[in-house]
């Protein structure tokens, strides 16, 4: 696999688009109709899959960590916002998650999910479908329980992470394990940056 393969369309639906200043590290794979905002990271062996007939849209500043997976199912669209953390392991299917949101590591949010702004989502949690988490929760649990509310320095330091999160896909661009959008060929059609 050369270092682009890993951008690829899904039969019959629109192709990967990418901002420019979006990164996806060279081993993760991003499948289908997927669109990456500007400073949009994926890191090391994350998965992000829109085949299944739904879209998936990463917003700006926001981080997937490795090994996530993000996928979709009919009628369950995936809209990540901005400055969202989604940590190490997780998964994200078919749901809605606010800016400034931050899931832990291993936590899983399912189908028909509404994660409010700035919640955060513990390790390990289990968010059931449809569920809906208020705006600065703190969900831990299977299924996840709101046990308290985030302090404003709770929010501010989780802001500040995300913002060490694009740098890192910064740094891991310049150490080439990381392209970005403005950096992918565009004449392998197989790749389908839009």
């Amino acid at each position: 696999m050369n270092s682009h393969e890993n951008l690829v369309p899904a039969e019959g639906y629109r192709h990967v688009k990418m901002h420019p200043e979006a990164r996806v590290a060279l081993n993760a794979t991003v499948i289908g109709d997927v669109e990456l905002a500007r400073d949009a990271t994926v890191l090391p062996e994350a998965a992000i899959r829109a085949d299944y007939g739904e879209r998936i849209v990463i917003g700006e500043g926001s981080d997937v960590q490795e090994g996530c997976s993000l996928h979709v199912d009919a009628g369950f669209p995936l809209t990540v916002g901005r400055n969202v953390i989604i940590g190490h392991n997780a998964t994200v299917h078919g749901c809605t998650v606010e800016d400034g949101v931050l899931i832990g590591m291993g936590a899983i949010v399912m189908n028909g999910a509404h994660v409010g702004k700035e919640a955060l989502i513990g390790a390990g949690a289990l968010v059931p479908e449809g569920r809906e988490v208020p705006p600065r929760a703190v969900m831990v649990g299977v299924p996840a329980k709101q046990i308290r509310t985030l302090t404003d320095e709770e929010v501010a330091q989780n802001a500040a992470d995300a913002a060490l999160y694009v740098e890192i896909g910064k740094q891991m661009e310049r150490d080439g394990i990381a392209a970005a959008g403005a950096n992918m060929p565009r004449n392998i059609p197989a790749i389908g940056i839009e």
